[in-house]
């Protein structure tokens, strides 16, 4: 019982922290758009937190440097289990237009196990918010419904997602 209101509480309101690598900030604006009532993320119940220590969800920007990989890894590590990873744009999946630079070591996931890619050179604030849909479809059986007809009209055909078959109950390294 106390498992189900758990979960329950998870995909009602699940509560995000915003990480920064750096990079050019366009991703930001777009996350920071997806929050903004012309796209109304919190409709979902989801509520940006200043702390990872309060947060479900990282919704993580730019890429990693060699200057904030521990700092990043640090933050990953204050979020309590059970923890997911959003990937937001093309330099927090692979690098983006940093990958090669010498101080660059790719993308977010060279540090901490990524759920959900959400490519774009910036991502548009419907593709963030149907990455946020398809994380929070592993753990509610409504929402995977709703996501599987989204995407038999060919929508979210480039987000990938990695690690939520088991309803985000998997401990990680």
């Amino acid at each position: 019982m106390l498992d189900k209101l758990i979960n329950w509480s998870r995909v009602k309101s699940p509560w995000i922290c915003h990480l920064n690598t750096g990079g050019c900030n366009g991703c930001d604006i777009e996350v920071v758009a997806s929050l903004t009532p012309r796209f109304d993320l919190e409709r979902f119940g989801i509520l940006i937190k200043g702390t990872p220590r309060h947060a479900d969800v990282l919704v993580a920007t730019g890429a990693m440097t060699r200057q904030i990989w521990t700092r990043a890894r640090r933050i990953y590590d204050q979020t309590p289990e059970p923890k997911f990873v959003l990937a937001v744009g093309s330099c927090a999946c692979s690098g983006g237009v940093f990958r090669g630079c010498y101080n660059v070591l790719g993308g977010i996931d060279t540090v901490m196990p990524v759920n959900v890619y959400v490519p774009g050179c910036p991502p548009r604030p419907d593709a963030i918010i149907f990455g946020v849909l398809k994380l929070l479809s592993s753990l509610d059986p409504k929402i995977a419904k709703l996501v599987e007809e989204l995407e038999r009209k060919g929508y979210g055909k480039d987000i990938e997602v990695k690690g939520l078959t088991d309803h985000g109950s998997r401990k990680r390294d």
